[in-house]
C-alpha cells in the first residue's frame, strides 16, 4: 500500500528542526519510501558528479539532499507554519490549517 503524507509538491514549508532550521521552500519532490522531502534551496550539499556529454559539465556541484519529511512543517498564508487537518465539503476532502481553518 502506498504511503500517504499530508505535505504534496509545490507546498511552501518551513524546516523545523536540524541545520537549516527556520529556512523556508517549496516542495520539489515527496520520496515515499524514504519518509523524506526535497526542498529548494534547503539542505545543500556538494556531490561530485561525472561529465555525461561534451555540453554538460562534472566536477562539484551543490544540489538538495532530501529532508526527513517529520522536520518540515506546512505554512499557512496567515499564521505561518501549522498542522494540517482536514474538512470534508460534499464529495470532497480539503486540507485545512489547524490554527485558523483556512484551506491549503
Amino acid at each position: 500500500m502506498e504511503k500517504k503524507f499530508k505535505i504534496r509538491k509545490d507546498d511552501t514549508v518551513q524546516v523545523i528542526a536540524g541545520k537549516d532550521k527556520g529556512k523556508r521552500g517549496t516542495v520539489v519532490r515527496v520520496i515515499a519510501k524514504k519518509d523524506a522531502v526535497i526542498v529548494s534551496g534547503v539542505n545543500m550539499v556538494k556531490k561530485a558528479m561525472r561529465k555525461r556529454t561534451q555540453q554538460d559539465q562534472g566536477g562539484i556541484v551543490e544540489i538538495e539532499a532530501p529532508l526527513n519529511i517529520s522536520n518540515v512543517a506546512i505554512v499557512c498564508k496567515k499564521c505561518g507554519p501549522t498542522k494540517i487537518g482536514y474538512k470534508i465539503s460534499g464529495d470532497k476532502k480539503i486540507r485545512v490549517c489547524r490554527k485558523c481553518g483556512e484551506a491549503l
